[in-house]
């Protein structure tokens, strides 16, 4: 009977190994998760550290956002965040935190420093975030500092207001773009005067995995791309461009996405949020790009501005006879917009899997399309 028992245990202890095993691999794996215009991305490494960036909104989201992020650490096989980077405190970045952190162990607080836009809506938020953070180990980004993630060279390019000063190795090629670079006094979506905002504080990440290269800048604003780029280049080529501010006109100059010339961009957008036809213009031209996908149909952009739908991951909760094809032009000022099409069903990811050569896989969670992208030939 003793060695019957045995025999189960070396077999179920087999079987955990064996498990393990499976949830190892070689390459570096991305989820751009739906969390409904706010952010949150996954990057699990092949020894499954984890990097969260961003929690997702909070209020009557927070749940439904966190039950999205444990889903995809589920998928990753991970259990715990090991380091989690706040880009800024907007609620569709850091509302999530509280409801995230009651579910799963976060190792490491990473952001900008003190909120600068404090308010009824967020304070509470801050405070909680206060609180956590200072139950793990906390720092303050600063550009040209590393985050030490095992097998993976990440950088920080930009945070509380400051950007990166000498070019990434390989880059700082004068950038061509910055001469028809205009600096923006209004924001073009929000109608307001350009100041010091949240947004402005973004905390941006390059990272670099073998010869794969990514780049996400928060909601990083026009200005500041040209602050970081002109006169030089100062970020180089990248395959992979996580656009900023969801695809949104405020962000997404040519000074910054042409320079860049990703060969896929990734638009983590809303049904109204991202995706207007000024910056599809710009982040559809940029040389060298090979697919634009986008983690929702963006009404802003319409089938006139938008891919095809195995490139986009989710649709709206009551489906609609028809797309339409012009974008929804915005309301006039002062008018109340209609309600924007509801997603809070099953919601789709956006998976990336690079190799340390530069090759990468994408993949639409919805559908299970995906393609591959081969490592370039040279490093341009």
């Amino acid at each position: 009977m003793r060695t019957w028992t045995a025999a189960l245990s070396a077999l179920a202890l087999s079987a955990v190994v064996l498990v393990a095993q499976t949830r190892t691999s070689n390459t570096l794996d991305i989820y751009v998760i739906d969390v409904e215009g706010g952010n949150s991305q996954l990057y699990v490494s092949p020894s499954r550290e984890s990097v969260l960036i961003d929690s997702g909104n909070g209020g009557a989201g927070a749940a439904r956002d966190a039950d999205r992020i444990t889903a995809a650490m589920r998928d990753a096989g991970v259990t715990e965040i090991d380091h989690l980077i706040t880009t800024h405190y907007h609620g569709d970045h850091v509302g999530g935190l509280v409801e995230l952190a009651s579910r799963v162990p976060i190792r490491e607080f990473i952001d900008h420093g003190p909120n600068v836009q404090p308010g009824p809506q967020i304070d509470a938020t801050m405070q909680q975030y206060a609180e956590l953070a200072a139950k793990s180990r906390h720092r303050v980004a600063t550009p040209g500092e590393k985050v030490a993630f095992r097998g993976v060279d990440w950088r920080i390019v930009a945070a509380g207001g400051r950007v990166l000063t000498n070019p990434l190795p390989g880059a700082g090629a004068r950038n061509p773009y910055c001469a028809s670079f205009k600096r923006h006094d209004v924001n073009p979506v929000s109608l307001q005067p350009v100041g010091n905002t949240e947004d402005e504080q973004s905390v941006g990440s390059h990272v670099t995995f073998g010869r794969f290269r990514v780049l996400y800048l928060g909601d990083f604003t026009w200005n500041q791309e040209a602050d970081l780029n002109c006169p030089v280049n100062r970020i180089g080529a990248v395959d992979l461009f996580v656009a900023s501010r969801h695809g949104q006109p405020s962000s997404n100059s040519e000074a910054l996405v042409h320079a860049i010339q990703p060969r896929v961009t990734l638009m983590n957008n809303g049904t109204r949020k991202g995706g207007q036809p000024e910056s599809m213009r710009i982040l559809f031209n940029s040389p060298g790009l090979q697919d634009l996908w986008q983690v929702h149909f963006s009404q802003l952009g319409g089938q006139e501005y938008t891919v095809p739908g195995v490139f986009i991951a989710n649709p709206f909760d009551e489906p609609q006879s028809a797309m339409p094809v012009a974008p929804l032009a915005p309301p006039q000022p002062g008018a109340q917009a209609s309600p924007a099409p509801q997603h809070n069903g099953t919601a789709y990811w956006i998976k990336v899997s690079a190799q340390t050569d530069g090759t990468f896989t994408v993949t639409n969670g919805r559908n299970g399309f995906s393609r591959t992208y081969r490592a370039a030939s040279a490093i341009r």
